[in-house]
């Protein structure tokens, strides 16, 4: 067995009345956890090796609180103690190594390493997870699968109670797992578990993150950041904006957006930009549209597929007034961002 493993985490479960988990609340997961850490799962635990969840109960929570304590970990071993007192089960998720997952446990441990920022968008496998996850209510009485939620919808009623459901969706809120530190959000239902947001980050009311997806530094989102889609350090998206995502259309190409950037409101893209780049407002660039370069005369030199012009840098997108084409030309224009507009004092 490996000296490190990939990640590890603490959990709170909920369950369905199959047994199936419909969540695990993981509040401190750890990545590249040192040997000392492992060998103290290793003895205090059934843990044997590989990728595995484990149901505690408080006597293998008592021995994992020493042995954390003795491996100098003591961050995790508080954690262990305090959940001795927990009424929901608490679940122990061990990733040896960063592979497909295989339980429900597993998706949650690795979006919310990814929302709190210990792991980066694209930087863990997450191939397979719709499938491991259940459709389920959110609700004010927390999760509940939705095959169940009508008859604990009557039973509320009969006791003078109303559930109140938020969503119905393989997701939660973010925001209810972590509020990383440094970010704005206007509305919490509209930024998904697994969403990375950088500290300095603004997501205004009509902005959306996804999961596996999010900021790399100061940007104000106004838009959408669809699933799979990065926006680097400096980039704001306008309102109404699109970024087409590996779910909308954008198949497995990685959409990325460099640092500088700034898409005008109601604009678009599917394909990604470098750094320093514009998109006009309301203007919808896919890989398939015809771009006309121009020259520093604005004299047409070459039209080419949007496609061909992904990624690159200190490019200027707009559409031409009279004759309605697409045009690309070098963008001599420095965006400075109103520092008073992402200020998070």
């Amino acid at each position: 067995m490996s000296n490190t493993i990939f990640a590890f985490g603490l959990g709170i479960g909920a369950q369905n009345k199959e047994g199936n988990w419909l969540e695990v609340f993981y509040p401190t997961p750890s990545v590249n956890v040192e040997k000392s850490t492992l060998d103290a799962i290793l003895e205090s635990t059934n843990y044997e090796g590989g990728n595995c969840t484990l149901a505690l109960d408080e006597s293998d929570l008592n021995r994992l609180h020493m042995s954390l304590l003795k491996a100098g970990n003591i961050e995790q071993a508080e954690l262990a103690s305090r959940l001795k007192a927990s009424t929901k089960p608490v679940i122990l998720c061990v990733l040896a190594s960063d592979e497909a997952p295989t339980s429900p446990a597993e998706v949650y441990l690795k979006l919310q390493l990814i929302s709190h920022r210990l792991v980066t968008p694209h930087n863990t496998v997450l191939d397979g997870m719709f499938g491991l996850l259940i459709n389920t209510a959110w609700t004010s009485e927390g999760p509940i699968d939705v095959r169940e939620l009508a008859d604990r919808q009557l039973s509320a009623r009969m006791e003078g109670r109303t559930i109140e459901v938020f969503s119905v969706d393989k997701f939660p809120k973010m925001l209810n797992f972590i509020v990383p530190t440094g970010i704005r959000v206007g509305d919490a239902a509209r930024v998904r578990l697994g969403a990375h947001l950088a500290e300095g980050t603004t997501v205004m009311h009509e902005g959306f993150v996804n999961f596996n997806a999010g900021t790399l530094g100061n940007s104000m989102v106004e838009g959408r950041i669809s699933a799979g889609v990065v926006v680097g350090n400096g980039s704001d998206l306008g309102g109404g904006c699109s970024t087409m995502g590996t779910l909308s259309g954008g198949g497995n190409i990685v959409i990325a957006v460099g640092e500088k950037c700034l898409i005008g409101a109601n604009a678009g893209i599917g394909i990604g930009l470098g750094d320093r780049c514009i998109v006009e407002s309301g203007l919808y660039i896919t890989a398939g549209s015809k771009v006309a370069v121009l020259d520093e005369n604005n004299q047409v030199v070459s039209t080419v597929k949007a496609r061909d012009l992904s990624g690159q840098s200190d490019l200027l997108f707009r559409r031409n007034s009279a004759s309605g084409a697409i045009e690309c030309k070098t963008n001599k224009t420095a965006i400075e961002l109103n520092e008073a507009l992402h200020a998070h004092n």
